[in-house]
């Protein structure tokens, strides 16, 4: 008996968490300002285009987070999550060293067996598990499923830095990924460049019960904005080639949210009409790998993507990681 793989995956359900408490460009200057740090919302939306983000409380992880985003993906495609054969948690603040975030939401779902790993390549990491469990379905690895992008980077913020405590936020936001007939995922592609290690880091790690190095969120601003909008550009042309498509074909363009500014220059190199741009960094900042999943699932929700939309995804992140996704929902 011949069996025929499948050889489409499609996304059949998205979901999206941010914890309760939000916090205002204005609150954050007067927590910073009572350790002396000036800075106010004026100058945190013209340079980065956030007004908000949203910290977890103590005590809530990663996992709990995923949990939350995941059921929400779930029932949206109306699947079981006994149905899951894969999971993939992209993360970069895991719940602890191991084990993996994945099978910490497995466990809540109530779900048993299926594979469960945790994927880091930072605010790339959505567009890397994405494109992995993709490749899964397409050998016949898995036929459902789900992916999460879950940070809580207000653990690593160094408030003492307004350069890099005003940008982040907490979060997650997940997807159903399922064998299909007809094609879903057209296209991806990813990439990284070790040699810029050092430009978005946290050189710290944990070793004989101590902290070595600093835990703490380091960023060369100016170097990241001038590789973000040339490895952007070249990877959405590259995947739009592979995929058989022109820049006329996107619908919709849903970068990595880190940087207002950024997301717009991409946009215009796809000569986008702005319209054509998705951007909720200014209500949550940038969340790392949970903020495509976040923005993609604020989007359907809003009947803003419609079902037979084509979708650019794009992300670029420490490491250095970068990628794109082309799909039709």
């Amino acid at each position: 008996m011949t069996i025929k793989l499948p050889l489409h995956s499609r996304i059949t359900g998205t979901g999206s968490f941010l914890p309760p408490n939000r916090v205002s460009n204005a609150a954050l200057a007067e927590r910073l300002a009572a350790d002396g740090i000036e800075t106010s919302d004026e100058w945190i939306v013209e340079r980065t285009g956030i007004r908000f983000r949203h910290f977890a409380a103590d005590g809530v992880t990663c996992s709990d987070l995923g949990f939350e985003a995941a059921k929400r993906a779930l029932a949206a495609a109306d699947c079981d999550p006994q149905a899951l054969d894969l999971i993939i948690v992209a993360t970069s603040t895991p719940d602890m060293v191991f084990p993996s975030a994945a099978c910490m939401v497995q466990q809540k779902l109530g779900v048993h067996g299926c594979a469960a790993f945790d994927l880091q390549a930072v605010c790339s990491g959505f567009v890397y598990a994405l494109s992995v469990a993709d490749a899964m379905i397409k050998v016949g690895t898995a036929s459902k499923a789900l992916i999460i992008g879950s940070e809580v980077f207000s653990r690593i913020l160094d408030f003492k830095d307004r350069t890099t405590c005003v940008l982040f936020g907490d979060g997650a936001g997940a997807v159903v990924l399922e064998a299909s007939e007809t094609p879903g995922i057209l296209a991806s592609e990813l990439h990284a460049d070790g040699r810029y290690v050092d430009i978005l880091c946290v050189p710290g790690t944990v070793a004989g019960g101590h902290v070595l190095g600093d835990p703490l969120l380091k960023m060369d601003g100016p170097a990241v904005f001038k590789l973000a909008v040339s490895v952007l550009d070249g990877v959405a042309r590259s995947v739009l080639a592979k995929a058989g498509r022109s820049e006329a074909d996107i619908d919709w363009l849903i970068p990595h949210q880190a940087n207002i500014r950024i997301m717009q220059s991409t946009a215009r190199k796809l000569k986008l009409a702005p319209h054509k741009l998705i951007a909720t960094v200014d209500r949550h900042g940038n969340t790392s790998a949970a903020s495509i999943p976040l923005a993609l699932d604020d989007a359907v929700r809003a009947g803003t993507i419609r079902p037979g939309d084509t979708v650019m995804l794009e992300a670029v992140g420490g490491g250095f990681t970068w990628g794109a996704a082309l799909l039709d929902l």
